[in-house]
């Protein structure tokens, strides 16, 4: 049975074997999410990420999908890059956000990861609403870890009000 779990803190200081990064589709860094985790991570993580816009991803990542890269200094095994959906009242697809969840714990499951921690993808300057976003995650992560091999499935989150929008749709 998978544990998930909450947490409030710094999703860059997680002892976990993957680390999910709210990435953006070029996958060279940025600012909240990606940003912190590009900064402590390092050099190394960039790299990675740049060899995979020269191979597979030329265009960047799409929107839903994930990526795995080395964590560098972080104090994880990996790091998942995955794009969240930008949030458009009028068009907005839940789907695609929930695949950001779905995605990156296929990619985990594909390393070997037993421990994973998410932050809460789309909700910064993708202006996802949180009590929404927290619902999809919620039932995403519920619906992949009934099939998955993992131990614990972790939402780090940066502030009280995602805590408590997350809390409340673990229910």
């Amino acid at each position: 049975m998978t544990a998930i779990t909450l947490v409030q803190g710094d999703i860059t200081a997680q002892q976990v074997d993957a680390v999910v990064n709210a990435a953006n589709s070029s996958l060279l860094g940025g600012g909240g999410v990606d940003g912190a985790i590009h900064r402590r991570g390092g050099a190394e993580i960039l790299a990675e990420c740049r060899a995979l816009r020269a191979s597979h991803y030329g265009k960047g990542l799409p929107t839903g999908r994930a990526v795995a890269t080395t964590a560098g200094l972080l104090p994880a095994r990996w790091v998942i890059h995955t794009v969240g959906p930008v949030y458009q009242a009028a068009a907005c697809d839940p789907s695609l956000l929930a695949s950001c969840y779905r995605e990156s714990l296929k990619v985990a499951g594909e390393l070997g990861a037993r421990t994973v921690a998410f932050p809460a993808v789309s909700t910064g300057v993708y202006g996802w609403p949180m009590d929404d976003a927290a619902r999809i995650a919620v039932a995403a992560v519920r619906e992949a870890a009934a099939h998955g091999p993992f131990e614990e499935i972790r939402f780090v989150l940066f502030d009280a009000r995602a805590y408590e929008a997350f809390e409340a749709a673990l229910g």
